[in-house]
């Protein structure tokens, strides 16, 4: 039986899990090159931590605008629909095969409403 999401050592094994799954995706690694550096990798899974840690269990540890370094990136590398898919499938793919229980529900529910949101602001930077 697997456990639930409870800290942000958790955390860590999910975005770990996680960046593993994108990099080694062909349609999502050209995202994820700089990553390839196991230093900028380690130091991106910690802003991660802290924003899903903040997210999960509201810690006020993250303080940075994500939907803005996203639309940034977004400039520089469009993201599609089917990108949001993929991060989508494959964030609900990693929370499936560690965790379950109530925080790993809403993770899941979070991303989904993350997705949706930042793919309608990614629209509008395009029309």
């Amino acid at each position: 039986m697997k456990n639930d999401i409870k800290n942000k050592e958790d955390i860590y094994k999910l975005v770990k899990l996680f960046y593993k799954k994108l990099i080694n995706d062909a349609e999502m690694y050209h995202f994820f090159i700089e990553f390839n550096n196991p230093e900028l990798l380690e130091k991106h899974l910690q802003v991660l931590v802290k924003f899903w840690d903040n997210i999960l269990f509201y810690t006020g540890g993250y303080r940075k605008n994500a939907m803005e370094i996203h639309l940034d990136l977004h400039k520089k590398k469009p993201i599609h629909k089917k990108h949001f898919n993929i991060w989508l499938s494959v964030f609900n793919e990693s929370v499936d095969e560690l965790f379950d229980g109530e925080i790993a529900y809403a993770a899941k529910s979070r991303a989904l409403s993350i997705a949706i949101v930042m793919e309608i602001k990614v629209l509008e930077l395009n029309s």
